[in-house]
């Protein structure tokens, strides 16, 4: 179908009708294409050159961004995919908050002399302007994971742009159906498809979304190149996610309004980030450039660490686990990793992905956890866990 015609369909009818098999007798859902070997004369040579199942999602997720997509076998694979693009030596400038694996990378390379980085506090659009002085890159995140800041996509594209650098937003807590960076300024979205687009914590997959369909042969050819090809079944249930998107987005988002809003009160929570509340500082912002303001929440607790970490211990519907995006409810104390620390993440900040559950069962279960940390009287301390090596999601 042609979503530029004349009666563009919404979005949330979009995500149902794109990247379907068109013609009388076709199936209505595209089917797994199996298979490592094409014979000889057709359009696709090798299973890296492409696979249809992969096409159908590209169709669908580049035409809800309004470019050309091409998926890759994660988000790290589409986030190593773009950083290769770049010329050796070339800078870029980065949000100091943002995904911790995508600083891990950077910084991998800057240490072998592949880039210059530069980590810049992005929600100061004069001072990022500047450090895109010969810049190759500016790197953005909306919604920033985990402290939820919002950056001022238009304002920053066009500062990079005055220096002749390209701008690539990562998108993922947003999704297609709440922000199009496309449309505000960028030259790349970038999405972890594992998150809110596949939505059931079954997969692994990435995509970026180019304005330029030369920037998207570069990709290709690095996916080509590398190896990073999506797996076909984790193509297949992204797509079927994104068929749902919509009506989850909808109930994660409105539960996650109503649980921002009694944490503010809650005497146990020091502090509450979520773009939807009119006291955020991002609150003004996320209005202008997003059609909602999403699923995800992080909130401080009093005490210490160790207070915040029993919180999530304490949980029972809610999942204590990293990742976001599911149709469960997950929470995770971010700075149990030494990465998010590093990047001075607060140590009783605790992350909060909204599922789809019953609301009121939710704040239940946030009630009961948060009644582990004493309010009035202080608490004896106790042992640390060690933190986790890898970082996580």
């Amino acid at each position: 179908m042609d979503p530029t015609a004349p009666h563009r369909l919404r979005p949330d009818s979009l995500v149902v009708a794109l990247g379907r098999p068109e013609g009388v007798g076709s199936p209505v859902n595209v089917a797994l294409t199996l298979t490592s070997t094409y014979r000889a004369g057709g359009e696709i040579g090798y299973a890296r050159d492409g696979n249809t199942t992969w096409a159908a999602l590209e169709e669908a997720l580049g035409a809800l961004e309004g470019g050309r997509c091409v998926a890759f076998a994660s988000g790290m694979a589409a986030t190593a995919a773009v950083l290769e693009t770049l010329p050796a030596g070339a800078r870029v400038v980065a949000s100091q908050v943002a995904y911790h694996g995508a600083h891990v990378l950077m910084r991998e390379r800057a240490a072998n002399g592949r880039l210059q980085v530069q980590l810049v506090d992005v929600t100061d659009v004069e001072a990022a302007r500047a450090s895109c002085a010969g810049a190759a890159l500016l790197w953005l995140e909306s919604p920033m994971n985990p402290l939820l800041g919002i950056a001022d996509i238009a304002a920053l594209s066009a500062a990079a742009h005055a220096e002749a650098a390209a701008v690539l937003v990562d998108s993922t807590l947003a999704t297609p159906l709440r922000q199009l960076p496309l449309e505000l300024g960028a030259d790349l979205v970038l999405h972890s498809a594992t998150k809110f687009i596949g939505g059931h914590s079954d997969l692994l997959l990435g995509a970026v979304v180019a304005r330029d369909p030369q920037r998207a042969d570069a990709l290709v050819h690095r996916r080509q190149t590398d190896g990073s090809t999506p797996g076909i079944l984790e193509a297949f249930l992204a797509l079927r996610g994104l068929r749902t998107l919509a009506v989850r987005l909808d109930r994660a988002e409105q539960s996650a309004g109503e649980l921002a809003r009694r944490l503010t009160s809650h005497p146990a929570v020091a502090r509450v980030r979520y773009p939807g509340l009119p006291g955020d500082p991002g609150h003004d912002l996320a209005r202008e450039q997003m059609s909602g303001f999403g699923a995800m929440l992080a909130f401080e607790t009093i005490g210490d660490a160790d207070a915040a970490e029993r919180v999530c211990e304490c949980v029972e519907l809610i999942t204590h686990a990293t990742s976001l995006g599911g149709v469960e409810t997950l929470l995770e104390r971010r700075a149990r990793y030494p990465a998010e620390q590093a990047a001075g993440t607060p140590p009783t900040l605790i992350r909060l992905s909204v599922g789809i559950e019953n609301v009121e069962d939710l704040w239940n279960d946030l009630s009961q956890a948060l009644a582990s940390i004493p309010v009035t009287a202080p608490r004896s301390p106790r042992p640390r866990r060690a933190a986790p090596e890898t970082p996580a999601p």
